[in-house]
This record gives structure tokens, C-alpha cells and sequence, in this order.
């Protein structure tokens, strides 16, 4: 007799997905073992690029029941290379163009569909310039939830020195087509409160649906175990609004 795998049994791997223009890319994919009718979730990586701790968010996503993959948004750059040189080697080459993060991720959603045991519904999450990559992307493809964690550069410009790919990206807010919650804090200088606020009365002007909470004592990267800025209280109070936020829109 063969046990059935318990809930919270995943498996996790790395694959080569379809990207922006048929490209052939790195994803890192983690799935529940257990079978029943799944939402899709896309991880939007950060700027210091698809590395371990990114990874460990995927899983932890697929845990709670979906299927997961993070695009490595520097494939092309630095194929094989470790996170720290693939993000040099992207910020040389000037960041990831937004029409082709689109595409990547467009691809990855793809891929998600096309899982057995789909439900057809799609989620969008990203940290630091992932953020700004999630409400982009919710922006210009059809999402079911859409999460930014202190995602710069949507309102305000980018300071001199960023790679030049990076624009101010608040003029696609009509087109947003899903609920976005955002995660900031209060300290941090990139998306700074005013920024947040900003954002907030746009999509609120716009009439689109979104909840923001910011947090007292957190700056950038709060919910990142592996630096300085993390911030327990803050990082597990994310948590329980991104799995709540997705439980609502993406299960059933």
C-alpha cells in the first residue's frame, strides 16, 4: 500500500521554460506532490537576482498549495552563473527591459497553465525590483492577484546610476487588471512613503481594487532572512496578508 503524500509535500527543481520571444530560459519551479486543483503563482525575483532565498519563497508557496516558478530574468546575461555575477552582468547590460520581463513572465504563466490540476487562476509576486516587476506585469497581462513587496521606481524616477532599463511605470495604472496588495516600509527610501501614498490615491482615483499596509520600524528587503533590513514582526505579518491575499483569489 502506498501512502498518500502529506499536505505540505512539494517538489522543487529547475527547468527551462519558453521566455520573452521563444527564448529558451532557467525557472525554478516548486509543485505540491499531493493531487488536487491548483492556482499558479509567478515569483518576480529581486535585483540581486534568482538566488537562494528566492528559491526558499517559492517553496514555501508551493507548501501552501500552488503551483510556483521564478523566471531567471538572467539567463541571457549570465547563463549558469551565481546570482551576484548574473545581476553584475545584468545591471552592465543596463537591467531587464521591461518588454522582455513581460514576455519571460508571460512565458512562466504559460507554463503554469499548462500544469495538470491547473485551476486556471494566476497570481503575481515580487520583492524589491521584483515588486516593480509584479504591478508591471499586472499591468500589461491577465491576473487573478497581484502582490508588490516595496517594489521601486513605479511612481518615482530611478537616481542617477540605475540601470537604464528601469522608468517610472505609474502611467500604466489604468491597465492594471487584477487586486493588488502592496507590502512597504515606512523607512524605506526606494519606494519612500510619499511614493506609497502616491500610488495608493492613483489606483484609488482609478477605482482599482488594492490594499496597502506599511510597515512602522521596516525599511527595503524586510523580508529577507539573510540581510540586516529583515524584520520578524513585519516579515510574518506580510506572510499572513500574502497567503490570505491568495487564498481569496486564487483557490477554489
Amino acid at each position: 500500500m502506498t501512502n498518500a503524500p502529506s499536505p505540505d509535500a512539494i517538489r522543487a527543481e529547475t527547468i527551462t521554460i519558453a521566455g520573452h520571444g521563444g527564448d529558451q530560459i532557467e525557472a525554478y519551479r516548486a509543485m505540491p506532490l499531493a493531487g488536487g486543483s491548483r492556482g499558479g503563482i509567478v515569483w518576480i525575483h529581486h535585483m540581486p537576482g534568482y538566488d537562494r532565498e528566492t528559491k526558499e519563497f517559492v517553496r514555501r508557496l508551493a507548501v501552501n498549495g500552488y503551483h510556483t516558478v521564478v523566471p531567471n530574468l538572467y539567463s541571457r546575461e549570465a547563463p549558469g552563473a551565481a546570482p551576484d555575477d548574473a545581476a553584475a552582468a545584468a545591471r552592465a547590460a543596463g537591467g531587464v527591459p521591461d518588454e522582455r520581463l513581460v514576455g519571460d513572465v508571460a512565458g512562466a504563466a504559460e507554463h503554469l497553465r499548462s500544469l495538470p490540476g491547473a485551476n486556471g487562476k494566476l497570481g503575481v509576486i515580487g520583492h524589491c525590483s521584483g515588486g516593480r516587476h509584479a504591478f508591471l506585469a499586472a499591468c500589461s497581462l491577465k491576473f487573478d492577484a497581484a502582490v508588490d513587496c516595496y517594489g521601486a521606481f513605479v511612481v518615482e524616477d530611478p537616481p542617477e546610476g540605475a540601470p537604464r532599463a528601469i522608468k517610472r511605470i505609474l502611467h500604466l495604472a489604468p491597465n492594471l487588471s487584477c487586486p493588488l496588495l502592496g507590502l512597504f516600509g515606512v523607512e524605506d527610501r526606494f519606494p519612500a512613503p510619499p511614493a506609497v501614498a502616491t500610488l495608493d490615491a492613483e489606483l484609488t482615483g482609478l477605482g482599482k481594487p488594492h490594499e496597502f499596509h506599511s510597515y512602522e520600524g521596516a525599511g527595503h528587503a524586510f523580508f529577507s532572512v539573510d540581510r540586516p533590513a529583515y524584520r520578524v514582526e513585519a516579515a510574518l505579518d506580510g506572510w499572513r496578508r500574502i497567503d490570505e491575499f491568495f487564498a481569496i483569489h486564487l483557490k477554489g
